[in-house]
This record gives structure tokens, C-alpha cells and sequence, in this order.
């Protein structure tokens, strides 16, 4: 296990959110911080509050779907600290809403952001990475990055991008046996963070986080663990985990109750809320914590543990039924 201090970190998405978090638990261990993000003057006082702890961070205002300001960004932090141990790409936009009524100019936008800025992000790192020998990239993509759902559909194809990258990067690192650089990618589930605060909407009803929703230091956690023991992939969040075991043994089944669940939750609810292209083109003020106020304490733990227990209760009964209709064909074949 590397011990993370001294070592340099760029976490791309800093202002809030999970990059928020990282920042401040890795300021914690004695990493050196690159921070990057489009709101300066909350990256400045975030900066602030990491060497308040005793470390060295460089805030960096940087937008990731500009190749030039993710270049930009690299060539600053190595002119500060000299080398970079680990790249974290955590900078994402959503935009809500039913496909063709979305503006396409905002779908190119969630993809320029959450699939082009990972790419440029990590081709950056990779560079340094094979000069130094080492390094670690985490990639941050989502739980539809594995399975899917309705109404955000830009974002699910960047996400499924961002996890086809890190497959296709670990596959060329292990063709060359580069065995000291790692590629990370981490899949969470419906986090509580400021992401739907900011996302565009065309729904016709405030956003919200599809439950059961979680705690972000879940995912913060995980990304501070990957930096001591890098792992492929990462689903954060029981029901993301559940999901990617029902959705190997019925895949259908899966699709359509996400379907269905997601549009309750955002076209089916109470409320309304005006069109906004949300934070895709320029940042926005709100939402600069690390949490988004979304869980309502007891309620919420026990909305997600019933959650769970429906959904290991029906996983376990779909699979079941599955390799008992497997167990039986050959009989039925023998007897015809």
C-alpha cells in the first residue's frame, strides 16, 4: 500500500461534489493538490482550506471539455510539483429530459464534458505516466455506465464511454506489461452531491436523484482507497451492485423496471420547474458543497434498506428460476 503523502493529485470537478471531498480527505493524508474547476473563486478558498491542513494545492480554473485548458492544466502542475502520481477525471454535466426534446447542442455538451474531458484527462496523464513509469488514473463513471435509463441519455452514452476507455486502456498497459500504471474507473449509484442542482432540465419537473440515494463519502472513500489499491472497477451504492447481478441474469427485466422507475421519479412527480441548460455552459453558483441535501436521515436508511432487501429477494428469485430451467433441459432432452 503507497501512502499518499507528498504524492501530487489532480482532481479535475474540485468545486463540489465527490471532487470536493477528495480533495479535503487527501489534504488529510499529506497529498500535494491539483485543483481544477470552472468557479475560481470556490476553487481558490478550497485551495485555501487544503493547505490550511498542511499541504501544498494549486488551483487551476479549467474547463475539461476544452483540450487546451486540460493540457494546460498538466503542464501547471508539473511545472509546480514535477511529476503527477495520480489523475483523477471527476468533472461532470447531465442534461435531463425526453431525447429529441433536449436541444442537441446540449447532448454534444455532456458529451464534450463527461466522455471527451475523461479522454483528454487521461491522455495527458498516460504521457507522464509512462515518462515516470508509475501513476494511477481514476476515471469516474456511473452505475449506467454498466446498465442504462431513461431521460438523461447523453449522459448514460458518455458514461458508457468512460468505462469503455478505461477497459480498452487497461487492455494496452497489460499488452505491454506495464505493470506499475493503473487504470481505475468508479461506478456510483444515486449519490447525494450537488449533480442534479446543476444538471440542465427539460423534464418539466425539478431533478432529482432516483432512490434509494447515498451518502458521497461512500465514493469518496473509494477514491482515496483506489489511491492505495487500485482495482479495475468499482460499483458504489448496494443497488448498483445488486442491479449489475440481476442485470447479468435478466437484463430485460432489469431495463424495463429502470424504465419505469425513473420515469415515476422524474416525469411523474409533483412540481414543476422551467427549462435551464443548468451548469452545461457556464457554472453556476449553487451547489458548492459536497452534499446536495438529498437524504432525509432515518427515512432515507430505511427507504434504501428495504430497497435492498426487495431487490436481493427478487434477484435471488429470478436467478434461481433461471438455472432451474437450465437444470432441467437436458432432462427434457434425454427424455425426447
Amino acid at each position: 500500500m503507497q501512502n499518499n503523502g507528498n504524492r501530487v493529485i489532480v482532481i479535475t470537478g474540485a468545486t463540489s461534489g465527490f471532487g470536493k471531498g477528495a480533495a479535503l480527505k487527501f489534504a488529510e493524508e499529506g497529498a500535494n493538490l491539483v485543483l481544477a474547476g470552472r468557479r475560481k473563486r470556490i476553487l481558490n478558498d478550497l485551495a485555501e482550506e487544503c493547505e490550511s491542513r498542511g499541504v501544498r494545492a494549486l488551483a487551476v480554473e479549467t474547463d475539461v471539455s476544452d483540450r487546451n485548458d486540460v493540457e494546460r492544466l498538466a503542464s501547471k502542475a508539473l511545472n509546480r510539483f514535477g511529476r503527477i502520481d495520480v489523475w483523477i477525471n471527476n468533472a461532470g454535466v447531465a442534461t435531463f429530459g425526453r431525447f429529441d426534446e433536449v436541444p442537441v447542442e446540449e447532448h454534444e455538451q455532456v458529451i464534450a464534458t463527461d466522455l471527451l474531458g475523461t479522454i483528454y484527462g487521461s491522455h495527458v496523464a498516460l504521457q507522464q505516466f509512462r515518462k515516470q513509469g508509475e501513476g494511477i488514473l481514476i476515471n469516474l463513471s456511473s452505475y449506467v455506465g454498466k446498465g442504462s435509463a431513461p431521460y438523461f441519455a447523453s449522459y448514460v452514452s458518455s458514461k458508457h464511454g468512460v468505462r469503455g476507455l478505461g477497459m480498452s486502456l487497461r487492455q494496452e498497459l497489460e499488452a505491454n506489461e506495464e505493470t506499475d500504471i493503473h487504470v481505475c474507473t468508479v461506478m456510483p449509484t444515486s449519490m447525494d452531491t450537488p449533480f442534479f442542482q446543476h444538471a440542465a432540465n427539460h423534464t418539466g419537473h425539478p431533478v432529482v436523484p432516483i432512490p434509494p440515494v447515498y451518502d458521497p463519502q461512500q465514493v469518496i472513500d473509494t477514491i482515496v482507497r483506489l489511491t492505495h489499491e487500485p482495482e479495475e472497477e468499482v460499483i458504489v451504492g448496494q443497488r448498483g451492485k445488486i442491479g449489475a447481478i440481476a442485470g447479468r441474469v435478466a437484463p430485460f427485466v432489469v431495463e424495463k423496471k429502470m424504465a419505469q422507475r425513473t420515469h415515476e421519479e422524474l416525469i411523474e412527480q409533483d412540481g414543476t420547474a422551467p427549462d435551464s441548460t443548468g451548469s452545461l455552459f457556464k457554472p453556476v453558483q449553487e451547489g458548492t458543497g459536497v452534499r446536495g441535501g438529498w437524504i432525509n436521515g432515518s427515512e432515507q436508511k430505511n427507504r434504501n434498506g428495504l430497497f435492498t432487501a426487495v431487490a436481493l429477494g427478487v434477484s435471488a428469485a429470478v436467478a434461481g428460476l433461471i438455472l432451474r430451467r437450465r437444470s432441467e433441459r437436458p432432462a427434457r432432452e434425454v427424455a425426447a
